[in-house]
């Protein structure tokens, strides 16, 4: 890297660092100054002053409206993950959450779902598909297969209103306990886009989630894409400091933490139902 270069990335970082400011002294919806006024403000050019801003929009954190300027973003809905002896307990996602059905049936599980649900191919399973919403905005896409025989009268509205879990331990008598859940980046289909309000190829994040009851058993798989601008995950560590000296422990490697350091973390949490 060039000291031109080294200068440039300084200057946008500076930028970045007024234009967060700025951002965290206004509401979501709020108008920042217009490029002509920061760049004045902060003697940098136009190219300069725009790379920063793409970032905080890439970021999720400004929204550019075409003739109209740069606004704050609405706020993110964020979801804690935190260790926890009790299993399917987390502090709830911000927001209030809401479902709207988009479809509802009962298939043969097939190849793939029957393996991760213990199933043979042909036994059946509940399929849905149903669009997550906060305070009215669409943030998720999420596919359920839930094995059939442990839910024979699940219905519609249930997928609808309330919470799935607690939906299946009053009414159908299955008591989740457990969940295995991974969570990657993705960008968006065309008809995911559709759905959740955004350009199509718009990052996301892709969950996928099996859960067991208190007999062991697989009751549902779970596959979700959540807006990746409006949505993140907030992990707790319990670092121990009795590792600071001597020889640390062999707890393998967390992006962003010192080798030793985590003797506790959480990472199969289930996400908002």
């Amino acid at each position: 890297m060039t000291a031109g270069d080294s200068g440039a990335v300084l200057k946008r970082e500076r930028v970045r660092d007024h234009i967060l400011q700025l951002i965290e002294s206004l509401r979501p919806g709020d108008a920042i100054p217009s490029e002509r006024t920061l760049c004045a403000d902060l003697n940098v050019s136009r190219p300069t002053l725009r790379a920063a801003v793409d970032e905080l929009v890439a970021a999720g954190l400004l929204v550019r409206e075409h003739g109209r300027g740069m606004f704050v973003a609405p706020e993110k809905i964020t979801q804690e993950l935190v260790s926890d002896s009790h299993g399917m307990t987390l502090p709830q996602a911000s927001g209030t959450w809401s479902s709207r059905l988009l479809e509802f049936t009962t298939i043969a599980a097939g190849a793939r779902v029957g393996r991760k649900l213990s199933l043979s191919p042909a036994a059946d399973i509940v399929y849905a598909a149903r669009l997550r919403l906060v305070d009215g905005a669409p943030m998720a896409i999420e596919h359920l297969h839930i094995r059939a025989d442990l839910v024979p009268a699940l219905t519609a509205q249930e997928l609808e209103a309330g919470d799935l879990y607690e939906h299946l331990r009053e009414r159908h008598r299955v008591h989740v306990r457990d969940a295995a859940q991974t969570i990657e980046p993705t960008v968006v289909s065309q008809a995911e886009g559709r759905l959740l309000e955004v350009p199509h190829l718009s990052p996301a994040l892709l969950f996928e989630r099996l859960t067991n009851d208190t007999e062991g058993r697989p009751v549902e798989y779970v596959h979700s894409i959540y807006r990746g601008d409006r949505y993140r995950i907030v992990s707790r560590l319990t670092l121990d400091s009795s590792h600071t000296h001597g020889t640390p422990p062999e707890t393998g490697f967390i992006p962003g933490m010192p080798p030793g350091t985590v003797t506790q973390w959480e990472a199969t949490p289930t996400t908002p139902r």
